[in-house]
């Protein structure tokens, strides 16, 4: 089994990249955030991977961090998810995200995602709520009532939820804000003058 790939970057697609090891190209798809931390073609990377094998299909999927391996992995576990929806989830929903969603039982959240209706969404967090405690993570804090709320409204204006994560991370952290100057400040940042 392939687990993990290191080489240089031979090609970049939107969904996936090629990586170059021994002269070997492996077609390697990915989430978005790993798209956006690729430095090119011709740098090197490298990627944990999962092999996903099927009765006429192999394909391998590549990520950054063992913790967004590990969600991918145990997202395999919900009944109706392969890998491309689990891909997407990943792409749409940061790992912080996806774990306050499935710890506040929140499936609206998940229903955002690309290939994910309500049914499969309340069968993520029923799936995955005593599981994600087994994932290691980093320090980063959890979403406050406060962050979801700015995602929210973000959400409503017709901004995907990972532009609305970044924006949120580019808030002032210092700061107690209101809503309202929170939601301001997050779509000063989306849409610069």
């Amino acid at each position: 089994m392939i687990v993990r790939l290191n080489g240089k970057i031979g090609a970049v697609a939107t969904d996936h990249v090629v990586v170059m090891v021994g002269g070997i190209g492996f077609h390697v798809a990915v989430p978005t955030c790993v798209l956006e931390q690729i430095d090119g073609i011709g740098q090197p990377v490298e990627l944990l991977t999962h092999l996903h094998v099927r009765e006429n299909d192999m394909a391998l999927y590549g990520f950054l961090t063992q913790e967004e391996l590990d969600l991918f992995e145990l997202l395999l576990g919900v009944s109706g998810v392969g890998p491309k929806v689990a891909l997407s989830t990943l792409s749409t929903v940061s790992p912080d995200a996806l774990r306050q969603a499935v710890s506040r039982e929140e499936p609206g959240i998940l229903a955002r995602v690309p290939g994910i209706g309500p049914k499969t969404a309340r069968a993520m967090v029923f799936y995955l709520r005593d599981k994600m405690a087994l994932i290691s993570r980093d320090a980063a804090a959890l979403i406050t009532d406060q962050d979801a709320q700015v995602i929210d409204a973000l959400t409503a204006l017709g901004f995907s939820i990972v532009e609305a994560q970044s924006a949120l991370q580019h808030l002032p952290k210092e700061e107690e804000l209101p809503l309202e100057e929170r939601v301001r400040q997050a779509l000063v940042y989306l849409a610069p003058a």
